[in-house]
């Protein structure tokens, strides 16, 4: 995953005026083609008004986990869905001829939406391992010290407990949250849980807690440009992502590849 470039964050930025998001069709996945600055935005202006926004950020895992899964597309369609990763830039070259504007992965989008904002947001956590979401709060309030960051809970609460963890989103009603569940639990979960009256904007942001945590180390900088750090992933943690990269990575192409040469482009 690519970091954002400095020059596309500038908070003065992320209250720049953007068109109306338009869409190109990744295997079933509405992807939004938008920059860095336009991203920040959107969202800038949903938070703003206190809007409620499902945000999401598609990889090559994403797709093929939607490609035969209708409700999960039916579930995204309601998600503003960003491009994260080289296989859904390869997707846009190949169904539309065209790169997209930003590799936008929420690694790197999150902070630079916290670091965009102008005024204090009050952004919760929700997910990962006990313990993991804690520490990953600490890092965010180091790191972003004009917002107040407060843990949710863990991700592995008993189906009993939900009710009380939708019920002070209910109280409290954050600005941003954050659900670290991996794909697409968390999309599902945003999707069939969330409404207007839990928060402003919520994020499934996949292994971030993990990151922010120290629990995942993240790739060398030289890595990240090259959009490898998907190989450096999988070199750490080989047992639990084979199948998404070994499997997984050449699957999508092929589909993509089956769109095209079909004639159906960005159709299914």
């Amino acid at each position: 995953m690519t970091a954002i470039p400095s020059s596309e964050i500038a908070p003065h930025e992320a209250r720049a005026r953007t068109p109306e998001v338009a869409l190109r069709d990744i295997g079933g996945v509405g992807v939004a083609v938008l920059t860095a600055a336009e991203a920040l935005a959107t969202l800038d202006r949903a938070l703003a008004a206190r809007r409620h926004r499902k945000l999401a950020f598609c990889n090559a895992h994403l797709v093929n986990l939607a490609f035969h899964d209708a409700g999960l597309r039916a579930r995204l369609a309601g998600f503003l869905v960003l491009p994260d990763g080289v296989g859904v830039d390869l997707g846009g070259r190949l169904l539309h001829g065209a790169r997209f504007p930003a590799n936008l992965n929420g690694t790197d989008f999150i902070p630079a939406l916290l670091a965009a904002q102008l005024g204090p947001l009050r952004v919760m956590l929700l997910g990962g391992r006990p313990g993991v979401a804690q520490r990953a709060a600490e890092r965010l309030a180091s790191d972003h010290p004009a917002h107040a960051f407060a843990v949710l809970g863990h991700g592995y609460f008993a189906p009993g407990e939900e009710a009380a963890l939708l019920a002070r989103l209910e109280r409290e009603r954050p600005d941003l949250l954050l659900v670290a569940f991996g794909a697409p639990r968390q999309e599902t979960w945003i999707a069939e849980c969330l409404d207007e009256r839990h928060v402003t904007v919520a994020a499934g942001v996949g292994a971030l807690f993990d990151f922010l945590a120290g629990e995942v180390a993240r790739a060398p900088g030289a890595v990240r440009r090259l959009r490898l750090e998907w190989l450096y992933r999988l070199w750490l943690e080989p047992g639990r992502l084979w199948r998404r990269y070994v499997l997984g990575n050449p699957l999508f192409l092929w589909r993509m590849l089956r769109l095209r040469l079909s004639g159906r482009g960005a159709g299914r």
